[in-house]
């Protein structure tokens, strides 16, 4: 029972907030509301014209007596009305499918703008095909359904009312026997949208899930084809895609019951209006051919819109479904909001250059309060220093340099720079003065020199080629048809130990004080690890540098090497100093010397 009270708390609040993001836009909504009663006034007068049409001709063609001035003159007259509810319709949904289209232009504006405010936390325990059906298909579904209901519901209640106005007028009888079949359209209509209802948000659910498969198969397949997986995989992906058919054949069949339903009980209707009026023919109550056949257009202006508000609750459901997965989203809890900092950079804008010291106090950090992975870490680093972090698979080196970016916030303890507290200091500007060469390189789709000076501003290509001199890529660059304004379209056809060259070259452009290399090195040849070394050597010159490394044999001239066990340092020192102790970082050594 909570459950169905919960999804439909959640398909009332997800159509409320909608209608909220429609107020927004009243004007141009107004507008085509105006057109849309236009034209609705103009099909209500219809009738009442081929009322006059019918019965000139019923009632003059046995004497052969039919006024063919007349029925042309209102001829034309229904067709001008006709063409005039055509083009006032085309501006109404014209105008409406332009609002729709720019809400959904909106809500992927603001999910690109609010992937950069959630956490890393949130893609911790969000899979990327997720979101990104939450950015393609949800938000699509939204433009369309709204696209195709709005318009549709604006015209069918104001038409609505007025038929039902016009029939009254015509002949209160046939209208009440016309109205006999309302409740039953009524009861119909709840019905299938209660059924209808969790099968939509299940197809939502389902398709996501689906992209989650491809996203992963997609970005794996080298493993795949390698590990001979291809028969696991694809039935993991059937498993999925019969979930997705399921749910797509169970909301396509209840929502496709409104259209049958509708058409079913309007066949009554019809019978009913036909009886009565040939019943008040036969008592001579004013009632003629032409007023049955008018009568009979507004039965058909009165069940159509019923049709209409049927089939368009049908779509809204679509839209509520996908609107729910949208908004869920963009109410994710934010970063913090840093804009009433008073100092927004304290460092960048100050007198003093940035000298590079950092020290972390008593830090202590954990991606959820059951699970503490850095336990009261403290150490201090001076400026210039290479700084090398080093310990096993999970002993929180990565976690560390993650803090020191303020990609995740401290549990407790601080982190200085130049004696600033990172937490006062905004985001963009840590990151501004940090230089970062990754394990996983990342190239996007276009120039070589956009790829190198990737968001750095005034970099001349007198700059770039020293860098890529400095970087060991001159030849490399030289080689490729256009050099610098070379095209990158598929960054598998660059060597690894080339894409890990030009991320170095990027860092270099950057010129900040700090630098974190993050296992720069693991995934290349030795000789290519070689160049690249050099290549880091010479970006670390007179910078902070942090490196992570697996490979000990690339650290032995830190200034400072940090032990870490289980998120605690356990030693620290030079590589001669912590060879002498013959501790943890000791053995560590010699063993991976002996494997080598």
């Amino acid at each position: 029972m909570s459950k169905k009270r919960n999804a439909k708390n959640t398909t009332s609040s997800s159509l409320l907030k909608l209608g909220k993001d429609a107020g927004k836009r009243l004007i141009p909504i107004g507008i085509a509301a105006l057109l849309l009663i236009f034209s609705v006034v103009l099909q209500i007068l219809a009738p009442s014209y081929l009322s006059d049409f019918t019965n000139e001709i019923a009632n003059n063609y046995l004497i052969q007596t039919i006024d063919m001035a007349n029925l042309l003159r209102i001829g034309i007259t229904l067709i001008i009305f006709y063409l005039l509810v055509a083009l006032s319709g085309y501006l109404a949904n014209y105008i409406l499918t332009t609002v729709t289209q720019r809400y959904a232009q909106k809500l992927r504006d603001d999910i690109a703008e609010k992937i950069n405010r959630v956490p890393l936390a949130y893609f911790d325990s969000h899979s990327h095909g997720d979101l990104l059906s939450t950015l393609t298909n949800d938000v699509d579904q939204i433009g369309q359904s709204l696209q195709q209901s709005v318009g549709m519901v604006v015209q069918s209640v104001f038409m609505l009312i007025g038929a039902l106005i016009a029939m009254f007028v015509t002949s209160w009888q046939m209208a009440l026997a016309a109205m006999a079949s309302l409740p039953f359209m009524i009861i119909f209509v709840l019905i299938v949208l209660k059924l209808a209802n969790p099968q939509f948000k299940r197809r939502q659910d389902a398709i996501a899930a689906v992209n989650s498969v491809v996203e992963e198969v997609y970005s794996g397949h080298l493993v795949i084809k390698c590990f001979n997986a291809r028969k696991k995989t694809n039935d993991s992906f059937n498993k999925e895609n019969n979930k997705l058919k399921n749910a797509m054949f169970s909301a396509q069949c209840f929502g496709g019951l409104f259209q049958p339903l509708m058409n079913f009980i309007s066949y009554f209707a019809y019978a009913a209006v036909f009886l009565v009026g040939g019943l008040l023919m036969n008592a001579d109550a004013g009632i003629t051919f032409g007023t049955i056949t008018a009568f009979t257009v507004y039965v058909s202006l009165f069940q159509s819109p019923l049709s209409q508000i049927a089939q368009a609750m049908n779509t809204l459901q679509m839209a509520s479904a996908s609107s729910h997965r949208v908004f869920s989203f963009l109410e994710e809890k934010e970063l913090a909001n840093e804009d009433d900092k008073k100092e927004h950079f304290p460092l960048i804008n100050g007198k003093k250059a940035v000298k590079g010291e950092v020290n972390f106090n008593h830090v202590s950090f954990g991606y959820d309060e059951h699970r503490t992975i850095i336990h009261d870490f403290s150490a201090s680093i001076k400026p210039g220093m290479k700084v090398a972090i080093v310990g096993p698979t999970g002993a929180g080196k990565t976690t560390l340099v993650n803090l020191l970016m303020r990609f995740y916030e401290l549990n407790s303890g601080s982190i200085t720079i130049d004696g600033v507290p990172i937490s006062e200091m905004k985001r963009e500007e840590v990151h501004d003065i940090f230089g970062m060469v990754l394990q996983d390189t990342w190239l996007f789709q276009g120039s070589v020199r956009e790829n190198l000076v990737y968001n750095t501003e005034n970099v001349s290509d007198e700059k770039i080629k020293e860098a890529l001199k400095e970087g060991s890529l001159s030849h490399y660059v030289r080689t490729l048809p256009g050099g610098l304004d070379y095209q990158i379209e598929d960054t598998s056809s660059i060597a690894g130990g080339q894409k890990q060259l030009m991320t170095i070259v990027r860092a270099s452009l950057k010129d900040a004080p700090l630098l974190i290399l993050d296992e720069a090195t693991s995934n290349v040849d030795t000789r290519t690890e070689e160049k690249i070394q050099e290549a880091m050597d010479r970006l670390m010159k007179g910078r902070t540098s942090f490196v992570i490394a697996h490979r000990l044999s690339t650290i032995r001239n830190s200034d400072l090497i940090l032990v870490m066990r289980d998120g605690e340092i356990v030693e620290q020192g030079t590589h001669d100093a912590l060879m002498a102790q013959n501790g943890f970082y000791s053995s560590l050594y010699n063993s991976q010397f002996a494997l080598e």
